[in-house]
């Protein structure tokens, strides 16, 4: 879960009444990453959550923190008056539909707005709210265009490391189709914004989620044929990842065939401009080992597997660092290590081995000579079928599913 979401996560929780929570029986519906850290902060708090609903058959059995991932029709069981349905996952307006029409009357709280397209009440106040929008929106391109004058703009919509890494990987073959030359890569974030630069991209500028969602909304509505959004769900008008129900389709393979509707065999652009980190001398080359505990989109592996694989590598003598990001803590045992990400293939080549859990950092890495494991949580794919190690499988790396 990124940054800017958590944190709107937590001002939700801290500005529900204070004895709302106290005096019902918590429910969260969506077994994701957000969840999760939803659960981590309520135990924090000091509340109970008796069970995550999900309508993934095949994540039922699964515990977090000892609590049960069950069917949605569980919560039927309870007192209506005595419990409380919170909601981190992106499909918030879905799911509430879902509790009602299979009779649940409790309250229902969204816990985090990731999706400001899905309001689909005709009411007056809505519609202005979205001519409002557009409005802004129209403005934000204006500026835009103003400011990287006759560039086609590529908006990479989604936070999301591995997204931006397969976007830009084939970006250059739908640039040649449409006969582009000059292009600027909006992105959510400077984490983004240097996977952007890693491939060479002259003119990327890093948005927020809001400025984002509007300039995206307002290119729709008015048909701006200079303007493309190179992803598989986002922004919600052709939802590619619906045919995951349907077929095991890798996610590169969603973006080199069905965002850019390019042959299965075609070979990806690699980044070019990687840097090195200027400190590797404090890594002992090919006796270290460089972990990547942390990740966004997929949910968490235990504590106690980590610390298994600090007390190996420590027998072994290794040097071990984990690789953090603003305000996340190294594991114990280890040094903390926070390099650019353009600079993050140097340090994992010259340290020797990388283990990390499976996100978007991991594609960044496809490229880096050295070892590279990625750990899979043992659960499926949002609410299909596929396993997480099926859909994010990588080639160049070990692939571990931890149970």
């Amino acid at each position: 879960m990124d940054h800017v979401h958590y944190q709107e996560m937590i001002r939700n929780l801290e500005g529900l009444p204070c004895d709302l929570l106290a005096q019902k029986i918590i429910y969260l519906f969506g077994h994701c990453n957000a969840s999760e850290e939803l659960v981590d902060i309520l135990i924090e708090k000091g509340y109970e959550v008796k069970a995550i609903l999900d309508n993934n058959i095949f994540k039922y059995g699964i515990t977090y923190k000892d609590i049960p991932v069950v069917s949605p029709d569980t919560i039927l069981k309870e007192d209506m008056g005595k419990s409380i349905v919170c909601i981190a996952a992106r499909a918030y307006e879905s799911m509430t539909q879902q509790l009602r029409r299979i009779g649940y009357k409790g309250p229902v709280i969204k816990m985090v707005n990731y999706n400001s397209y899905a309001e689909y009440s005709l009411s007056k106040e809505t519609l202005e709210r979205k001519r409002a929008r557009v409005e802004r929106g129209i403005g934000l391109i204006k500026q835009e265009k103003e400011k990287f004058p006759e560039c086609y703009r590529i908006y990479c919509p989604f936070s999301a490391l591995g997204d931006v890494y397969y976007a830009m990987a084939y970006l250059p073959y739908f640039l040649k189709r449409k006969s582009v030359s000059k292009y600027v890569v909006f992105t959510i974030g400077s984490s983004c914004a240097e996977v952007a630069k890693m491939f060479g991209a002259k003119y990327v500028e890093a948005l927020s989620q809001r400025d984002m969602d509007e300039s995206i909304q307002a290119a729709l509505f008015t048909e701006d044929t200079d303007a493309y959004i190179p992803h598989q769900d986002r922004p919600y008008v052709v939802k590619l990842a619906k045919a995951l129900y349907i077929k095991k389709i890798p996610l590169e393979l969603i973006y080199k065939c069905g965002v850019y509707g390019l042959d299965k065999d075609c070979v990806p652009y690699k980044p070019i401009k990687l840097n090195s980190y200027g400190n590797l001398d404090r890594i002992i080359p090919g006796k270290a080992v460089i972990l990547s505990p942390y990740a966004k989109s997929v949910t968490n592996i235990s504590s106690e597997y980590w610390e298994k694989i600090v007390r190996y590598y420590k027998e072994k003598n290794y040097q071990i660092f984990t690789n953090v990001f603003g305000e996340e803590r190294e594991l114990e045992e280890t040094q903390r290590l926070e390099v650019k990400l353009s600079e993050l293939q140097s340090v994992v080549e010259r340290a020797g081995t990388f283990i990390g859990i499976r996100s978007g950092l991991c594609d960044v890495l496809k490229e880096a000579k050295c070892r590279k494991i990625a750990l899979y949580p043992d659960c499926c794919y949002s609410d299909t079928q596929w396993k997480m190690e099926e859909i994010y499988h990588l080639d160049s790396f070990e692939n571990i599913v931890v149970s």
